[in-house]
């Protein structure tokens, strides 16, 4: 259980550090940029490789398949959502959320990954693909009106909901079946994938411009080798 608990927690701290650092400083809009599509191409490696890939040989099409568009779902409507309330600040908010619908089922993942003895390799994807976003979701969040401490608050509290996520879904590994885990995790997929083609990436174009193709390709290259 220790194990686990750390495990959630060596998830969890480096999104609060890096949703801090977004807040605290004003990265140049170039370092932003790129930090996003670097993410953004991380997350992709973590979709196809991490999440969708595994519930896909496992279930098959209809039932992975099903819980990938749902997972995408969610997401696109609560993006929407935000959108028409909040208007241009949504921007952070939506990786806000992005990083909660898709950290759930990861860190459900990797509490049940420990007991297979395969969870390293899961931790560093998490990682590598968290760090980026709450940087970027920090910066923007604090460009926002936005208070900074409470959009620091939202942060520290999704980490507590990982670290939780990681030690229950350990606890209880005995007791949950391989469908579960495949279909949480196919739901995480779906739920990334919207979160690059809404948020990130098009966020990270406007910032950047025509290079950050190029970032996106190296966070795709590091998470695959990492994978």
């Amino acid at each position: 259980m220790a194990t686990a608990f750390w495990f959630g927690v060596a998830t969890a701290v480096p999104l609060v550090v890096g949703a801090a650092i977004g807040l605290r400083w004003q990265l140049p809009t170039p370092l932003l940029a790129a930090l996003m599509a670097f993410g953004g191409g991380t997350m992709m490696a973590a979709a196809a490789d991490e999440l969708f890939g595994p519930a896909f040989e496992a279930e098959g099409v209809v039932l992975a398949g099903g819980a990938l568009l749902l997972g995408a779902g969610v997401y696109v409507g609560a993006s929407h959502l935000l959108d028409t309330r909040l208007g241009p600040s949504a921007v952070g908010w939506g990786l806000l959320l992005g990083a909660v619908l898709d950290g759930v089922p990861e860190n459900t993942a990797l509490g049940v990954s420990i007991v297979e003895g395969s969870g390293i390799v899961l931790l560093v994807a998490i990682v590598v693909g968290n760090v980026p976003e709450a940087i970027s979701s920090g910066a923007l969040l604090g460009r926002s009106s936005f208070g900074t401490a409470k959009a620091l608050g939202l942060w520290v509290v999704t980490g507590a909901v990982l670290v939780l996520c990681t030690v229950g879904a350990h606890a209880g590994s005995d007791v949950v079946g391989g469908t579960t885990i495949a279909l949480v995790q196919a739901f995480a997929g779906g739920a990334t994938v919207a979160v690059l083609a809404d948020t990130l990436l098009p966020e990270a174009y406007r910032e950047g411009g025509w290079w950050v193709g190029l970032a996106t390709a190296g966070g795709f290259l590091t998470a695959f080798a990492l994978g």
